[in-house]
C-alpha cells in the first residue's frame, strides 16, 4: 500500500509539472492572438482547464512547486513566431495525444474516491485535440503542398543536373550556373502543371498563388543547391555541400509537412531521401556513361 502510495506521489509530481507548464504555454499563446480571433478564447479555456489539472495532481504532493518546462515553452512559442499558429497548435496535438496515453496508464493508482475526478481530467485532454482542431488556416498551410511539391522536384532534378554534369564541366561555376538555368526552366513549367491541377481539382484555393508558391519554391530551392558550386573550385566537394542541402531541406520540409497534415516523419523522409540519392546516382553514371562515349565533349 505504502509503495502504491509512493508511486502515486512520483506520478503527481510529474504530472503537476506538466500541467503547469502547459497552463503557461497556453496563457502565453493566448496573448500572442488578437482578441477577435476564433482561437483566443479556445487558448484561454485550455489554460483554465490545464489550471484545474495542475491543482487535481498538487493535492497528492502539497508544498511542493512545480516546475516550468522553460525549453518547451519556448520551442513552442517560437514555432508559434515563425512557423505561425497552426503549426504550433497541430505540433500540441501530438503532445495531447500522448497526454491521454499517460493517463490511461496510471488510472489503476487513483483513489476510489478521486476516481470521478480524474475521469474528468480524461475527458478534458480528449476534449483538447477537438478544440484544437479548429485550426485558423494560413496562406503557407493551405498551399503546403504546392510547397512541398516544388522543393521536392526541385531537390531531385536540380541534384540528378549536377551530378550528371560532372564528366562535362571542368569549372564547378558552370555547372552551377547549368542548375540554374534549368531550375529557372524547370520552375515555369512547374508552376504551369500546378496551375492546371488547382484549376481542374476541388482545390478552394487560388490556382495563380498555387503556381506562385510552387514555381518559387523551386527555383529558391535551385539557386541553394547551385551554391556551393560558385563558393569551391573542387567539383566533389560542392557536390556533396549541395546534397547536405538537399538533405537538411528535405528533413525541414517534410517535417513541417508531416506535423501540418499529421503523418509520421521517418516514411515521408525515406521516400523522398531513396528517390533523391537514386536519381542522383542514376544520372552520375549516366554522365560518365556519355562522356565515355562522346569524350571530346567537355566545357572547360
Amino acid at each position: 500500500m505504502a509503495s502504491g502510495k509512493e508511486e502515486l506521489r512520483e506520478v503527481a509530481r510529474a504530472r503537476m509539472s506538466d500541467e503547469w507548464s502547459d497552463y503557461t504555454l497556453y496563457e502565453r499563446l493566448s496573448k500572442t492572438v488578437s482578441s477577435d480571433s476564433p482561437f483566443a478564447e479556445i487558448l484561454r479555456t485550455l489554460s483554465a482547464t490545464e489550471h484545474r489539472h495542475y491543482e487535481f495532481w498538487r493535492k497528492y504532493v502539497p508544498g511542493e512547486e512545480p516546475r516550468l518546462a522553460k525549453l518547451k515553452l519556448y520551442w513552442v512559442l517560437f514555432l508559434r513566431r515563425f512557423l505561425g499558429l497552426t503549426f504550433a497548435t497541430r505540433y500540441l496535438d501530438r503532445h495531447e495525444e500522448n497526454v491521454v496515453k499517460t493517463y490511461q496508464g496510471v488510472a489503476s493508482l487513483i483513489p476510489e474516491e478521486d476516481k470521478a475526478a480524474f475521469d474528468g481530467v480524461v475527458a478534458d485532454e480528449k476534449d483538447h485535440e477537438k478544440a484544437l482542431e479548429v485550426k485558423v488556416e494560413s496562406s503557407a498551410v493551405r498551399y503546403i503542398s504546392f510547397i512541398v511539391l516544388g522543393l521536392a522536384d526541385s531537390l531531385v532534378e536540380i541534384s540528378g543536373i549536377h551530378a550528371g554534369s560532372l564528366g562535362f564541366y571542368d569549372q564547378t561555376e558552370i555547372a552551377g550556373l547549368a542548375g540554374v538555368i534549368a531550375g529557372a526552366a524547370a520552375s515555369l513549367a512547374m508552376a504551369s502543371a500546378a496551375f492546371a491541377q488547382a484549376k481542374q481539382g476541388d482545390f478552394e484555393g487560388s490556382a495563380r498563388l498555387s503556381a506562385v508558391y510552387t514555381g518559387v519554391s523551386y527555383f529558391l530551392t535551385a539557386i541553394t543547391l547551385a551554391t556551393p558550386y560558385f563558393l569551391t573550385r573542387n567539383m566533389i566537394f560542392a557536390l556533396s555541400s549541395s546534397l547536405t542541402l538537399a538533405v537538411v531541406i528535405l528533413a525541414v520540409t517534410t517535417w513541417y509537412s508531416v506535423v501540418i497534415q499529421q503523418k509520421t516523419f521517418f516514411r515521408d523522409f525515406a521516400e523522398i531521401l531513396l528517390i533523391l540519392f537514386g536519381a542522383t546516382a542514376a544520372l552520375y553514371v549516366f554522365g560518365y556513361f556519355v562522356h565515355g562515349v562522346l569524350p571530346n565533349i567537355r566545357v572547360s
